[in-house]
This record gives structure tokens, C-alpha cells and sequence, in this order.
């Protein structure tokens, strides 16, 4: 199994598209990129730990493709608008992509680059591409909220 972490705005939708890809063995929600350790929902919140909202993805490299999980990431989200996605406003709703290995880094930005290349995006892309830190599981009432709930998203979501 490999290990994957992005940051898409609220982590409850990106969640859900994670867990419905096949070769996605599991996901957790949580924070990273912070300066506080082991932060709470309402921490984070305040904007000023450094954590972004993120979920990590747990998946088979036999059934599904890093490149595969960057394509997801890419058609989840907005990834040109910096610390917002849709009503979420704030440094925890950022863009980013969290590398485990040089090989992910690689690949990621250069995903990025053919991305913003293809004009497929009406503005730059702001997504950082940064080492995964300590991620911090969020609370159990985060983990897969929408499914949870009968819902397969928070809302009609961002698609290019």
C-alpha cells in the first residue's frame, strides 16, 4: 500500500471522491502543514495553527495510479483560488498537495505544470506541492461525514 495527502477546502467532499476511486483501500480526514501539535477541529478553524484541512489517502499502486489520485485532486476542487474553495474561506481551505516520496513530488508538479499548460483554467494555479508533515487525524465525527450522512457531496463541487 502507498500513502497519498491532499488538501482541497473542506476535506468532507474530498473524502468522499477519494473513497469511491477504485484501488483506494482507505481515508482519513485530519490537518497538516501546521505549527500546533495535535490540533483540534476548532483550532484549525482559527486560521492561525497553519494546518490545512486534508485528507489522506491510503491506496494499492497495482489498482490505481499516484497520476490517477493527482487527476481526482485536480477535478475536485478549484485549484486557483487561494485559501477558498466555494463558501470556505480561510488558509485551512487551501490548495495543496502534501509528497511522501521524490517520486510523488515529481510527478505532482509536473501534473501541475501540464495542467496550468493545457489553458484549461481561467487563471494560475496556487496549489503548493510541499513534504508531507505530521498529519493529526480529525475527530471521528469528521471521518467520512457524507457517507455517513447518505451523501455522496457537500455540494455541485468544481469540474473543468
Amino acid at each position: 500500500m502507498a500513502k497519498a495527502t491532499f488538501g482541497a477546502g473542506c476535506f468532507w467532499g474530498v473524502e468522499e471522491a477519494f473513497r469511491q476511486l477504485e484501488g483506494v483501500t482507505g481515508t482519513a480526514v485530519g490537518y497538516l502543514g501546521g505549527t500546533l501539535e495535535n490540533p483540534s477541529y476548532e483550532d484549525v478553524c482559527t486560521g492561525r495553527t497553519g494546518h490545512a484541512e486534508v485528507v489522506e489517502v491510503e491506496y494499492d499502486p497495482s489498482r490505481v495510479s499516484y497520476g490517477e489520485l493527482l487527476n481526482l485532486f485536480w477535478s475536485a476542487h478549484d485549484p486557483t483560488t487561494l485559501n477558498r474553495q466555494g463558501p470556505d474561506i480561510g488558509t485551512q481551505y487551501r490548495s495543496a498537495i502534501f509528497y511522501h516520496t521524490p517520486e510523488q513530488q515529481a510527478e505532482a508538479e509536473a501534473s501541475k505544470e501540464q495542467l496550468q499548460a493545457s489553458g484549461r483554467l481561467p487563471r494560475p494555479i496556487v496549489t503548493e506541492i510541499t513534504p508531507a508533515s505530521q498529519f493529526y487525524r480529525a475527530e471521528e465525527y469528521h471521518q467520512q461525514y457524507l457517507a455517513k450522512r447518505g451523501r455522496t457531496s457537500c455540494s455541485t463541487g468544481w469540474h473543468f
